[in-house]
């Protein structure tokens, strides 16, 4: 998949995580900075009302008593209001509605609650009637033998009016309570409503979050799942296996490097058995045309010499056998046949080379009937009778015998063929040993060995193949080990 290799990611894992936090993240700072600012407004709001209570509760508690003792003291000329201030236990009527006056202005300014703010326009409309009373006082204290008069004037309209400012200061202290506890149920309301939505918000953000949570979850395993599952037919052999992922992340991108890989393997492999189909093909001809022409040489000139002899019946028969062999070894250009077969291909060889070297050789074949139906490669069994012939008994020069054997061991099949001619020195046989497990390609000797051995190697897998032992004097016995399996007729042709 060309171009794969520089794709980008659309949505990465790291994204998608982010956005999940951000989802459990973002409404939580918004409660909370919600939370704080209402918060904030109520502590403002109370404190301000608060500080509303202490300025209006310290007049409430003083101003009366100090109007009205100053006062007193000027209508019995204790004092005078030029020399009021002088008295430390006194206070300037004047100076005390000033303040009076200045703190409830400020009082106006900041109260919001409707109910107080008119019994403050109340207790100022009251602060200017009791000043001009207090200018009454101050002018009939100015004219002599007004004492019972300004006296009726205190009690009558001064008391009074000191007592109207600190009800309506009373007042106006209520009003601020009662807003405080307005304040305070307005808080515990909000709190409520606050504690359900936080609830109810919870629980939505939750199911977001279960939902989301698995939506990326699923997003992640899912694909990886699936990667496992293609990698593991890939190591089963199975080059064909894809993954197909579509989540724009890092996951795609290594499903699609997955995808070019195994393709890359997939064709690398085909490759390589094109590659070893050629090879087998080739070392097939090889082997066949180190057997055919000599061998076929002195088979003719065997049944030319026993026609010349009048041997007809040897003749003819020496024919059939040639037949039948030539017949297995082109065997329709298949590569397996069964092990039935390869017994008729060797005992035709035998029969032929009986013919030639009857004076030297004796064969017996032992190949138990049940192992005749599964298969085995073409031309394993008849290079290593081949190799006792030539190399064992032919040496001898005497009287040797080639037998060839074939039993079931644990659902494998194991071929002997023994001989009894010269053998070989422990050297030269550790020296054939190393020589048959190298490619036939760059062995030395033993070439026909080599071949079968490489054959069975890459057609059946490491575990089988060849095993040889000899002992010189007595003999060699070349041991073939292969798996049993049931030659099938259908997909037993070679591939051409």
């Amino acid at each position: 998949m060309p171009g794969k290799e520089s794709q980008k990611v659309k949505s990465s894992i790291k994204n998608k995580l982010i956005m999940l936090m951000m989802v459990v993240a973002v409404p939580f700072m918004v409660m909370v900075i919600y939370l704080i600012y209402a918060l904030h407004n109520y502590s403002n709001a109370y404190d301000r009302i608060v500080s509303n209570m202490t300025v209006a509760n310290s007049y409430n508690l003083n101003f009366k008593e100090e109007m009205d003792e100053s006062l007193y003291k000027l209508v019995v000329g204790a004092v005078t209001f030029e020399t009021i201030g002088e008295d430390g236990s006194l206070q300037d009527p004047y100076l005390l509605l000033s303040q009076l006056r200045s703190e409830f202005r400020n009082l106006m300014s900041i109260t919001t609650d409707g109910e107080s703010r008119v019994w403050l326009q109340i207790l100022m409309r009251d602060i200017d009637t009791l000043e001009d009373k207090v200018d009454e006082v101050r002018e009939n204290l100015e004219v002599e033998n007004s004492y019972d008069e300004n006296i009726e004037m205190l009690n009558n309209n001064i008391y009074i009016m000191t007592e109207l400012v600190q009800d309506d200061i009373q007042s106006y202290i209520y009003y601020q309570t009662k807003s405080m506890g307005h304040l305070t149920e307005q808080l515990n309301t909000r709190v409520d409503i606050f504690t359900l939505f936080c609830g109810i918000l919870l629980a939505l953000l939750m199911l977001l979050v279960v939902l989301l949570t698995v939506k990326i979850v699923t997003g992640i395993i899912r694909p990886i799942q699936e990667l496992s599952q293609v990698t593991e037919r890939v190591s089963q052999g199975d080059f064909s296996a894809r993954v197909h992922v579509d989540s724009d992340d890092e996951v795609e991108v290594l499903a699609d490097s997955v995808n070019s890989m195994t393709e890359s393997i997939e064709e690398l492999v085909q490759k390589i058995k094109e590659d070893e189909r050629k090879m087998r093909r080739a070392d097939l001809r090889l082997l066949q045309e180190q057997i055919n022409p000599h061998f076929l040489y002195n088979t003719l000139d065997t049944i030319v010499w026993l026609i010349e002899g009048h041997d007809s019946d040897k003749a003819v028969n020496m024919v059939m056998s040639l037949s039948e062999f030539f017949r297995l070894v082109l065997s329709k250009g298949k590569e397996y046949i069964t092990i039935r077969e390869e017994e008729m291909h060797i005992k035709s060889y035998l029969e032929i080379q009986q013919v030639r070297y009857q004076d030297i050789l004796d064969y017996e074949i032992q190949i138990a009937p049940e192992l005749y139906q599964y298969k085995i490669l073409k031309l394993t069994l008849q290079p290593l009778v081949e190799n006792s012939l030539y190399h064992g008994i032919k040496y001898k020069r005497a009287k040797g015998t080639i037998l060839v054997s074939g039993q079931l061991v644990d659902g494998k099949v194991h071929f002997k063929v023994q001989d009894t001619g010269v053998g070989m020195e422990p050297e030269e046989l550790e020296k054939l040993r190393s020589e048959i497990i190298k490619p036939c390609k760059d062995t030395e000797k033993g070439f026909g060995l080599a071949n079968v051995n490489e054959r069975i190697r890459m057609n059946f897998g490491l575990e089988y193949g060849m095993h040889i032992d000899s002992v010189s004097g007595k003999g060699t016995c070349v041991e073939i080990v292969i798996p049993a399996v049931v030659y099938e007729t259908i997909g037993e042709q070679d591939e051409t």
